[in-house]
């Protein structure tokens, strides 16, 4: 009996580590979204530029939302104040969005796969386009500001 429990408990922990990694990064979001630039903008907007891209990249379910394993909630309205100037729960020499600093900024260096630490984000995705990885970029160069 014992050894049925525990079969059954690594099947539902693999059935939901499989989703989870299928899930995150996936290119069918949950819930619809602002469509994301396909140009480099020099200076863009967090709500009008990269929020999009997080919605569509990031926070998606049992990804960066609230109330995940990965603690970082990357959703509308919470990601900012979640990553720019907080440390890296990773790597906690890094901040997460060093404004105006993007060579040292871990989210760059996670979405680039420069990271010391962790995967390369989207961990079960193609990488974020050059296109995106380049708005995040310059967002942080340019300040990482709220706008």
């Amino acid at each position: 009996m014992r050894k049925n429990n525990l079969t059954v408990l690594l099947f539902i922990l693999i059935v939901c580590g499989s989703v989870f990694l299928y899930r995150c990064g996936s290119d069918n979001p949950t819930e619809p979204s602002s469509p994301e630039p396909d140009t480099i903008i020099s200076d863009p907007s967090f709500s009008q530029h990269i929020q999009p891209i997080f919605n569509n990249n990031c926070a998606l379910a049992l990804c960066h939302v609230a109330g995940t394993i990965t603690e970082l909630d990357l959703s509308q309205g919470a990601a900012y104040s979640n990553i720019v100037n907080v440390d890296s729960g990773q790597d906690q020499s890094f901040k997460l969005v060093l404004p105006s600093n993007s060579t040292d900024s871990w989210l760059v260096m996670k979405i680039e796969g420069r990271q010391t630490l962790g995967l390369r984000m989207p961990p079960s995705a193609d990488p974020l386009s050059d296109v995106r990885i380049q708005n995040i970029k310059n967002w942080v160069d340019r300040g990482a500001k709220d706008n």
